[in-house]
């Protein structure tokens, strides 16, 4: 062994076969000359269980003698602490991404636990948002900086920014169960959620009788035509007295939403062993995408439900009209919704707001 310098580096030869050449003033640190003449600097140890390990530091060239000594000394100070830095460096090469996390969260815990609308969601942001922005860091490096960021990135979408917030929070909460972070340590801890602002829109009594009267008519004679485009050679001479019908289904599903208070998915998906309508109870999810509860319902539910004739063989109280064994779809009755609403003149209420509106007058 010899003290390593410059000018000894620079002479060293390449020879058939790799050598060492030890510097005796850092017990463990050395310089490897390779077959092709390229010279790395090395450490080697023993780690807490006597094994000898060799932690190569870097090319002679791409950082100078000194460089290598000094990360060399901090490699043999966390040895003598019982550290084994060459292996904690290949588990942090081998250690998994955010993307990894995300795929896992998704397969284990979303497609286990969510609703297929919020499954629909939240595959989304993880697709359009999470992967782009962290994907590629691994699970264990992620700091709340990096959270922050990317949440100051989606600022003008402040509702998605904070859902994003709620799935990484729940996706790395699970890396602490699943031994990829330590515990106590996720990074959405203490990243502040933009302010969102709530809509509160119900319907006023005089909205309501508007809503009634156009109802009727949709039920009855049909709702004239909604002309937005003038001058069409393909229109009738005046198209304005045109009536079509409404979607039957469509329209008895936004009659019991008016009357139930419940969501869409929850009305349309409604089979008849849910309605009991002797004790005017209809079985509704405890909360989205879950379980059923019998809920009493109002004699108006009651009075709709009774007027649907049942089709032989559908098990749906709204089947489809092209296709028994299938539900209404939500885009039938959100496009029925357009032309009543229309009618009505309550353009800026959606459908959701009935939900609204029910809970307020109860």
């Amino acid at each position: 062994m010899t003290a390593l310098t410059k000018r000894l580096i620079d002479r060293a030869k390449a020879s058939k076969k790799q050598y060492f050449i030890w510097d005796n003033t850092l017990p463990g640190f050395g310089l490897r000359v390779m077959p092709s003449g390229v010279k790395s600097f090395v450490v080697q140890y023993r780690n807490s269980h006597g094994r000898s390990r060799r932690q190569t530091i870097g090319r002679y060239g791409a950082i100078t003698l000194d460089q290598a000594k000094g990360i060399a000394r901090g490699i043999l100070a966390a040895v003598a602490d019982g550290e084994d830095p060459l292996t904690l460096r290949q588990e942090r090469r081998t250690a998994p991404t955010v993307t990894e996390l995300m795929d896992r969260y998704l397969s284990d815990h979303v497609e286990q636990h969510n609703s297929t609308r919020t499954k629909v969601e939240v595959e989304r942001l993880v697709r359009k948002h999470i992967k782009p922005q962290l994907g590629s860091l691994k699970v264990a490096s992620v700091t709340r900086a990096d959270v922050d960021r990317q949440h100051r990135a989606m600022a003008s979408t402040p509702r998605q920014a904070n859902f994003v917030l709620s799935v990484l929070s729940k996706a790395f909460s699970l890396a602490e169960l699943w031994g990829m972070r330590p515990e106590l340590s996720n990074p959405v801890r203490g990243v502040k959620r933009y302010h969102e602002n709530e809509r509160e829109r119900f319907l006023s009594e005089d909205e309501l009788f508007r809503l009634g009267e156009v109802l009727r008519k949709a039920e009855t004679i049909g709702l004239p035509w909604i002309i937005k485009a003038k001058g069409s050679k393909h229109l009738a001479k005046n198209p304005y007295t045109k009536r079509t019908p409404v979607n039957y289904q469509a329209l008895c599903a936004i009659k019991l939403l008016l009357f139930s208070g419940a969501r869409l998915s929850e009305v349309i998906s409604l089979r008849w062993e849910h309605v009991d309508l002797t004790r005017s109870v209809v079985s509704l999810p405890v909360r989205k995408g879950g379980g059923r509860k019998p809920h009493p319902v109002s004699s108006g539910v009651v009075a709709i439900s009774q007027s649907i004739e049942p089709i032989d063989g559908s098990p749906w109280l709204l089947p489809r009209t092209s296709d028994s064994q299938r539900h209404v779809s939500s885009e039938v009755v959100e496009s029925a919704w357009q032309r009543i609403r229309y009618h009505a003149n309550l353009e800026d209420v959606r459908l959701h707001d009935l939900r609204h509106t029910v809970g307020t007058f109860a």
